[in-house]
């Protein structure tokens, strides 16, 4: 066998495992792991300017392909600390990414040497595995280890932290006959894919509600085979948005308090079953939970054994992959098809597709300032059906998902149930290093876009090419929003007057001038009919010169988006479409 440092071993065995692409900056304590990384160049580096973006970096990178594992790498103590929100973001969304950190010696662990923090620890919570590795000879198990718990079961982020006497040490190790160690994931039997799929059957109004376990799985595919085969329609929940096409008969809408729409809710609120697959219930889906299961029956099937029941318990529980539920599911109703024994959903399903011309919000709006329902119409229009849109938290996250079109699964990229700010640019940034030749499209208003705006760098030194839209109304919007129920308008203003860019008219940051800074291409828009020759020229700007290019669209202060406390009880602030010429681009039009 041959003898090597325990970091050469855990670069060969990342290479081996398929983790060829790091974000990350290098430091003391992790020298000797960056070392390696150099000797042997399977690995690739994208430097980051924050540690927290190296890590929403990888995991962009992860969500952008099945079988992704993004990597983040840090020094020892802020390093580990800055990335635990990114650990808590690929936690709360089933994403697996590896974190390591650099770490003083083992002997001075106790003695509160220079940035000696127990990150172990501290990352434990937010973590499948988190752990401070003591012995040189365990660095290879260690990492073994770490890829098999981030695939199997719920999937999740791990955090390794090395000691960097224990990265120096030699091993023998020999990388020629090592073998990731077996994934184990619970499968539906056939037994309870026919149970679910009889109470199906039993039902007069059936949907499918579709969660981001399906991306996951890679089991898009499987779930619209297995919805025209019983010609249920499907309501995709945020995380899952693309595992149906949005122009599919059987796309039932999104339902929701926030990120839905008027018809997904209405025909929820008129099913009578429900079978959900890799979703967990999340109450921004699901509202009040007596008035989302009223008079309805339910079935759940989810990976992890514990999130069935979590949030209301389900007439019928199956702990499944969701790919595996689905091929079996799909496997018994061809069966079943074949022999005349499904029921006709056709009344049912048109009944879906009906609701979906009726109560639209208008997009087609022409004022100045520019209203942002503009902004999506116009986005829809600019970008085809292969966009992979990024985005996290705040007004413009969810008029987007209420307005925008989505066609396939890991094309609407979405930190989910953590929804930090600043997430998006770092997360584009590991979408686009995932696809580059994608139209990458991520979408901040301007609070998330100053957050990690340092990480537009990173894009301009390494090539990184997409296109980012700032919806700029300079407010917390959302938190604007939320504070009209203490009648207050409390330090959620971002606007001041801009002695150094007066055309602004005290719309404060000149993102511009920041942008243009920092190596990349920037646009900004006053009228609504320029928004469709900006994204234009986005488009060229990206291909021509391979950076990120900004959009930023300057809007009216004020919006208040469509939103409530119940599903059966959401607030519209604007007048509902008229006629075709008020939502151009629904997939649902009104004549």
């Amino acid at each position: 066998m041959a003898r090597m440092r325990t970091v050469d071993a855990a670069v060969l065995i990342l290479e081996k495992e398929g983790a060829t692409q790091a974000f990350g900056l290098p430091g003391a304590a992790i020298n000797p792991f960056y070392s390696a990384m150099r000797a042997h160049g399977g690995i690739k580096h994208v430097l980051a300017r924050h540690v927290e973006a190296a890590s929403h970096m990888a995991e962009g990178y992860t969500r952008a392909a099945a079988g992704n594992i993004g990597v983040c790498i840090g020094t020892s103590g802020p390093a580990g600390t800055d990335m635990i929100t990114g650990l808590y973001s690929a936690s709360a969304d089933s994403i697996p990414i590896l974190c390591i950190t650099g770490q003083a010696p083992v002997a001075k662990l106790h003695k509160e040497d220079f940035q000696a923090v127990d990150i172990a620890a501290i990352a434990a919570p937010v973590c499948k595995w988190a752990v401070t590795v003591l012995e040189p000879a365990q660095v290879p198990g260690t990492f073994q280890k770490a890829f098999r718990l981030m695939r199997e079961g719920r999937p999740g982020p791990v955090l390794i932290d090395l000691p960097i006497d224990v990265q120096l040490a030699e091993i023998e190790f020999d990388i020629e006959t090592y073998e990731p160690l077996a994934v184990h994931r619970p499968a539906a039997t056939r037994a309870q894919a026919v149970k679910a799929i009889e109470m199906l059957n039993a039902a007069q109004r059936p949907l499918i509600v579709a969660g981001g376990g399906i991306v996951n799985a890679d089991a898009a595919a499987l779930l619209v085979e297995f919805a025209e085969l019983t010609g249920v329609p499907v309501v995709p929940t945020l995380m899952g948005w693309g595992t149906i096409p949005d122009d599919h008969t059987l796309h039932a809408g999104m339902v929701g308090l926030q990120t839905s729409h008027r018809y997904g809710n209405a025909t929820l609120l008129e099913s009578d079953f429900v079978l959900g697959i890799g979703n967990r219930w999340a109450n921004r889906h699901t509202g009040g939970v007596d008035t989302y299961t009223k008079d309805r029956t339910f079935v759940h099937v989810d990976i992890e054994p514990t999130q069935i029941g979590r949030v209301f318990a389900p007439d019928y529980g199956i702990t499944s992959d969701a790919g595996a539920a689905l091929r079996v599911f799909v496997e018994v109703a061809r069966e079943l098809d074949a022999a005349g024994r499904l029921p006709d959903r056709s009344v049912w399903a048109e009944q879906c597709r009906n609701r979906k011309h009726v109560g639209l919000r208008k997009t087609h709006f022409d004022d100045m300032p520019i209203k942002p329902q503009r902004v999506y119409e116009e986005m829809n229009k600019a970008f085809g059906p292969d966009v992979r849109y990024v985005s996290t938290i705040g007004l413009s996250q969810i008029q987007a998902a209420q307005l925008l079109h989505v066609y396939r699964p890991r094309h609407w990229i979405n930190a989910g149930q953590a929804g930090p700010l600043g997430w998006t640019v770092p997360a584009a940034i590991g979408v686009a290093t995932a696809d580059p030749e994608a139209t990458v499209v991520a979408l901040s208003g301007d609070y998330d876009f100053q957050f990690l705006i340092e990480e537009l760098a990173v894009g301009a030194q390494f090539n990184i090419p997409y296109i980012h839209v700032v919806v700029n109304n300079s407010y917390l919007g959302l938190i604007r929003q939320a504070q009209r129920a203490f009648d207050m308008d409390y330090y959620v203003r971002l606007a001041f007057d801009n002695i150094n860019s007066p055309e602004l008219a005290g719309y404060g940051v000149d993102h511009v001038k920041v942008a243009e800074g920092l190596g990349c291409k920037a646009i900004r828009v006053f009228d609504p009919a320029w928004i469709g020759s900006a994204l234009d020229e986005a488009k060229k700007l990206v291909t021509e010169f391979r950076v990120p290019v900004i959009v930023e669209v300057i809007l009216e202060r004020v919006t208040n988006v469509s939103m409530g406390l119940e599903i059966d009880n959401i607030v519209e602030f604007e007048e509902l479409a008229q006629s075709a010429a008020d939502v151009p681009t629904a997939t649902a039009r009104l004549d």
